[in-house]
């Protein structure tokens, strides 16, 4: 812990003194028990980041089964699922669990991942009575292993193309599951190559003849062990990592199925085979159906983000250890974390990391309130959608670049199997594609900007989705933020008129806000003209939103930036004065900074940033991370990572 107020040198400013124990607890927040029972079973469980390297394939397999039914027996996995199946009736301690269960090994991560929050929470979500008494009190024991058979070889993020087919037969009232061509088998299926015995498949319904889109049945694949009659699964083999998830490719010959393993709680099928919804709509049955999985894409962006901690925690420590060349002569070699270069390296990256870290805090509250409340809004749930889309998407391209800076500032130390950066590579590096391509998730994140989340939206199939967008963004966005007005919007934007922003402190969080909701107003109106110009020369709709998806994704990105730093200054505005909040003031300037820094272009390019300006955030940014170093170690160790998750003796001491 900093335990003084000394004077930062060269610099003047009085350093803040950081209560490492209080950050940890405004860290976890409401979370701090549940997040401190999984920081005891990661030590308790702390040998499976040697077994990863040390077992062949099938040991470390069925060692990281048999953590993740020792993790249910505690609570922790079934957090989300109603107490009376065994959980805990809390939606928002089961994505905190998850989120500290990533400081430690991943394939136990994405294997509970599997287990409890796709497998479990799609037929909590999407199911109804007889499929909760049915099977969720044996899931979240662990004495029932599944798996979510979603992902086929040939359709990946466009689900309801999916081309399994679930037919019903009237006379023997079964679903009759098929695989029609290679396109349609089920692949990368967590779970399926060997420990699954039910797995939960997206299927094409068809009834009399009659396709009514994508639905989930419950098809059993295993029995005691053995494939079942008129199922072939193959492992998927060796992955760039986590292979201690058994993905496998699963096909379906003809496979019966009860009526009752239809998951009914948007659409059922009558005995004598009449079709019936309470949503007529079949693209919205749809996406109401997948707006209910949500919960996969908080997960992973919360685990990405803790996974960019375990990443910076080493390499700060290693930082404040190591010592090379000599700054002045005859004195003591220097530390790597005094040097500037290295500062500018890691610190931007922490503070990066805190901003994530409370964005991901309102992305969950939301989540748990979306689906805690009796009420159903459905616009909440398509702001919810897009954030937790966004969020996702930032949080796990964040984890990538992090463990690879780490990995680099830690020389070849750094390249070592002993310590953490091999298996944080390798096993987080999928994260960025899994629940959602982030390009895919942040094209979602833009449709919604565009139509402001208009209800027709899920109205509509995916080429109609593409249509719709791009004429209605000229409708909703285009007469708002048109050229004429664009400069009457920025006194909005810019809270002291259009010459403010040259002349607020660079220190001043609204002068921060404004230039990321200025940067998003600008591209969100420069991507609707464009849209427009292509929909007046009469132009395939598709095809014009496909030329301009550039900016589109550049608009989702710049939303989601604005969101984080929101985030991050709503926090710090709720402390009360002490060090911990002077120091988390820091870590906001710095985050805000670099990021306009990072795009001091566009900025430039748009006359918010002139030369002198964009000069002076570089040497505020390089200000800010001489202030933050000496506080370093002690806001990664606020984190509250065991020390055996670092498993790097050599670097961290």
């Amino acid at each position: 812990m900093t335990t003084d107020n000394a004077t930062t040198p060269g610099t003047g400013h009085v350093r803040p003194e950081v209560d490492v124990r209080a950050l940890t607890g405004l860290l976890d927040g409401e979370y701090a028990e549940i997040r401190d029972l999984v920081r005891t079973n990661l030590v308790a469980h702390a040998a499976v980041l040697d077994e990863a390297d040390e077992l062949g394939i099938d040991a470390f397999r069925e060692r990281v089964r048999e953590i993740v039914v020792e993790l249910a027996a505690t609570g922790q996995t079934g957090m989300g699922f109603p107490d009376e199946y065994g959980g805990g009736g809390d939606i928002g301690a089961s994505i905190a669990a998850f989120e500290t269960l990533a400081f430690g090994d991943l394939s136990v991560l994405v294997k509970v991942g599997v287990q409890f929050g796709l497998f479990g929470g799609a037929i909590l979500q999407l199911g109804t009575r007889r499929h909760h008494e049915a099977h969720l009190a044996d899931l979240v024991s662990g004495r029932l292993m599944g798996c979510f058979a979603m992902t086929e070889s040939g359709h990946g993020s466009n689900v309801q193309a999916l081309g399994t087919m679930a037919r019903y037969d009237p006379a023997a009232q079964e679903f009759v599951i098929t695989t029609e061509g290679d396109r349609a088998r089920k692949d990368y299926i967590g779970n399926a190559a060997r420990h699954a015995e039910l797995a939960l498949v997206f299927a094409q319904l068809e009834v009399g003849q009659k396709r009514e889109g994508v639905h989930a049945f419950l098809v059993p694949i295993r029995s005691g062990g053995e494939v079942v009659p008129g199922v072939r699964i193959e492992d998927d083999g060796r992955k760039m990592g986590l292979n201690g998830v058994d993905n496998g490719r699963i096909r379906f010959d003809g496979v019966r199925v009860p009526r009752e393993a239809l998951l009914n709680r948007f659409a059922d099928v009558t005995a004598d085979g009449v079709y019936e919804s309470a949503i007529d709509n079949p693209d919205r049955r749809f996406f109401t159906m997948l707006g209910t999985l949500v919960q996969g894409r908080v997960c992973v962006g919360g685990a990405g983000i803790n996974a960019a901690k375990v990443a910076l925690t080493v390499a700060t420590k290693y930082a404040v250890r190591r010592r090379q060349f000599q700054a002045a002569p005859e004195a003591e070699e220097q530390l790597l974390l005094d040097y500037g270069l290295h500062q500018r390296r890691l610190l931007p990256l922490l503070a990066r990391t805190y901003a994530l870290h409370f964005a991901q805090d309102v992305v969950r509250t939301q989540l748990h309130e979306a689906f805690s409340a009796a009420g159903d809004d459905p616009h909440a749930r398509r702001r919810l959608e897009s954030r937790a889309a966004g969020t996702k998407a930032l949080g796990t391209w964040h984890a990538t670049r992090v463990i690879q800076e780490c990995r680099e500032a830690c020389g070849g130390a750094g390249y070592l199997t002993v310590n953490r950066f091999a298996a944080l590579k390798s096993d987080s590096d999928v994260f960025t594609t899994f629940e959602g391509d982030n390009h895919v998730l942040l094209q979602l994140v833009a449709k919604g900007l565009l139509t402001h989340y208009a209800s027709e939206f899920e109205d509509l199939d995916q080429l109609g989705m593409v249509r719709h967008v791009t004429g209605l963004a000229v409708e909703t966005v285009l007469e708002k933020t048109s050229a004429h007005k664009l400069l009457e919007r920025v006194r909005d934007l810019l809270p002291g008129g259009d010459e403010w922003d040259q002349e607020a402190g660079l220190l001043d969080p609204e002068y921060q806000l404004a230039m990321l909701r200025y940067r998003e107003e600008h591209m969100l109106a420069g991507a609707a003209r464009r849209l427009k110009r292509g929909i007046d020369q009469k132009r395939d709709p598709g095809v014009v939103f496909s030329e301009v998806q550039d900016h589109v994704i550049g608009v989702a990105r710049a939303h989601v930036e604005r969101l984080v730093l929101e985030a991050f200054t709503d926090k710090v505005r709720t402390l009360p004065e002490s060090g911990n909040k002077a120091a988390l003031s820091l870590l906001r300037d710095l985050s805000a900074l670099s990021a306009i820094e990072s795009d001091r272009a566009w900025f430039m390019e748009h006359g918010r940033l002139t030369v002198q300006r964009s000069k002076a955030i570089t040497r505020e940014v390089n200000e800010l991370c001489r202030r933050i170093r000496p506080l370093a170690v002690d806001l990664v160790d606020a984190w509250g990572i065991p020390p055996e998750m670092l498993r790097a003796p050599d670097l961290v001491g």
